[in-house]
């Protein structure tokens, strides 16, 4: 009898261990099949754009048609100014809003109303957002084709993800910080300032960088808010009222030319914007290793 219970579980053990020794595989070819096209897209954006990678190209403007010397600088500025917008409208927004659905709203119906209009929000195609504040805001003359209004785009765009991933890291919180601070006399707000919303700051800040991470990449807003320029913006504050050079557009505009130094040009400021996503995603896993204390 004993023999035969101890080779049934045997059996047992053989079958569970060929099952998890199959699905083990099955998951190993998945992640392969979803590493595989990443890896390939690197490597053929980095061997295209790192034979133009050297000094013009991060101090010169882009080049007329014809002519091989210059380079994207002026793109990357307006980049970094468009992005800069952005989060600076959207991550205090979104991190408000994020506290009181946490912590103050107590589930009531806004609180609903307001997590289902940020996940709606965060699936509408970027161009439709481009085209809403194009009219929201060029087509009613309240300001023309600018860095501002492309901030505008690109801070509607990370609303959503800083809201949502604030809103989980607030959740996840454990209660017993928020009790501790009640407990020693603690106002709920002071509460959350001092004790809650450092707890959750890892997770606060992976939304964030995420958040830009897309913002960075995005093109279609921009053709309708901030356009496009050749040019050096003028100095702040009537530089943020003109139209401004981004990457992504301009790899846009610069990929369908017939010109070989403009589509190389585009090559390398692909490599760029990849660099810059690829800085701000690894931020983002570094900042999810803090542990919540």
């Amino acid at each position: 009898m004993e023999d035969k219970e101890l080779s049934l579980t045997r059996k047992l053990i053989n079958t569970r261990s060929l099952s998890d020794s199959f699905w083990t595989g099955v998951a190993s070819l998945c992640m392969l099949c979803t590493l595989i096209p990443l890896f390939a897209v690197l490597f053929f954006v980095g061997y295209s754009g790192v034979r133009r990678i050297d000094y013009p190209l991060f101090t010169q403007l882009s080049p007329p048609p014809g002519y091989s010397e210059g380079g994207v600088a002026h793109a990357i500025v307006g980049t970094l100014l468009t992005v800069g917008i952005g989060s600076l409208i959207a991550i205090p927004i979104g991190i408000l809003a994020a506290i009181y659905l946490a912590e103050f709203s107590g589930d009531n119906k806004i609180a609903y109303w307001v997590r289902f209009a940020a996940s709606v929000l965060s699936g509408v195609p970027s161009i439709l957002i481009g085209v809403f504040v194009y009219g929201l805001l060029i087509a009613t003359k309240v300001i023309g084709f600018s860095s501002i209004a492309g901030g505008t785009a690109l801070s509607v765009l990370m609303l959503p993800t800083i809201t949502k991933t604030t809103d989980e890291a607030l959740q996840i919180v454990p209660q017993d910080l928020r009790w501790a601070a009640l407990g020693i006399g603690a106002y709920n707000y002071q509460a959350v300032l001092g004790v809650v919303l450092p707890a959750a700051a890892p997770t606060i800040v992976t939304g964030i960088t995420l958040a830009v991470a897309r913002a960075a990449g995005e093109t279609a807003p921009l053709l309708f808010t901030a356009l496009y320029s050749n040019f050096w913006a003028s100095n702040p504050p009537e530089g943020l009222l003109e139209p401004i050079a981004t990457l992504s557009v301009l790899i846009y505009n610069f990929s369908v030319v017939p010109f070989a130094p403009q589509k190389q040009l585009a090559w390398s400021a692909s490599l760029i914007l990849v660099f810059l996503v690829l800085i701000t995603s690894v931020a983002s896993r570094l900042a999810a290793r803090q542990k919540i204390h």
